[in-house]
């Protein structure tokens, strides 16, 4: 594994350590393209803020900070800057202008709420038997792929899905299908292997592998330790192998214009 673009910042509030710190562990795991894609900030109409999200006065710090350590690190370690970003129909327009004007160099599709996160909105990664949510969730995140914007779908099976098993495989073909057409990986995420979640879902990649996906590995690294995660990699590989997935090594990153 040479690059993990799926790594976050302290200005989170749910990740801890320096920026130098995750650099130090990927270089010294082999890694050589890395990039910080922290949670876009957004600032809902009546004023309400993710707590997971970076605040909109911390971007200038964000940008500079990498930029900085950029070049120190300029001929060891390749290094871009960007964000994790869901597909909200009610806001996706100014979620990306605000990327774009902030200086994103590339975007993640991270879907994590249905029905525009805020104020009613439902977290995925929470056991659900709805099959509406289940819709909901796999129609934001095709219609993401469609905006031809996003480098790949992070976690695209974090949904905590335990109802009916052919709904799933339906909705799951639908996504696959989707990313495939557009030719667009899909993540193998790290984390949920280091952390026992229920995602990576081995049924959802199966259906990758009927369908023919890509897929890449994300470290999705909340602490210096996960900017390399050398005990998860071969998991991921295995599961992969035994679905019949392909792991892209190198994926080409969408540079925004």
């Amino acid at each position: 594994m040479i690059c993990n673009y799926h790594t976050h910042t302290f200005r989170c509030h749910h990740a801890s350590g320096s920026e130098k710190e995750y650099i130090e562990r990927a270089v010294a795991g082999g890694i050589k393209k890395m990039g910080f894609s922290d949670h876009i900030p957004f600032v809902f109409p009546d004023g309400f803020r993710s707590d997971y999200r970076v605040e909109p006065e911390d971007v200038a710090d964000y940008f500079a900070a990498i930029s900085a350590l950029r070049e120190e690190y300029r001929g060891a370690i390749d290094i871009y800057i960007g964000f994790e970003m869901e597909y909200y129909p009610l806001y996706f327009d100014e979620m990306y202008a605000n990327a774009l004007k902030w200086g994103a160099e590339y975007l993640i599709l991270g879907q994590h709420f249905t029905k525009n996160e805020h104020p009613n909105g439902y977290y995925a990664g929470v056991p659900t038997d709805s099959e509406e949510e289940l819709e909901r969730f796999v129609d934001d995140t095709v219609a993401g792929i469609s905006k031809g914007i996003f480098s790949y779908v992070a976690h695209p099976d974090l949904i905590n899905f335990r109802g009916d098993q052919g709904a799933y495989v339906r909705e799951m073909r639908r996504l696959c299908r989707a990313a495939k057409e557009a030719e667009i990986p899909l993540e193998i995420n790290l984390l949920g292997i280091r952390r026992g979640r229920n995602y990576p879902a081995p049924l959802f990649w199966q259906i990758a592998g009927e369908v023919g996906c890509v897929a890449v590995l994300g470290f999705d690294s909340h602490t210096a330790n996960d900017a390399y995660d050398a005990d998860s990699i071969p998991v991921a590989e295995e599961l992969a192998r035994e679905c019949g997935v392909r792991i892209d090594p190198d994926p080409e990153l969408l540079i925004l214009q």
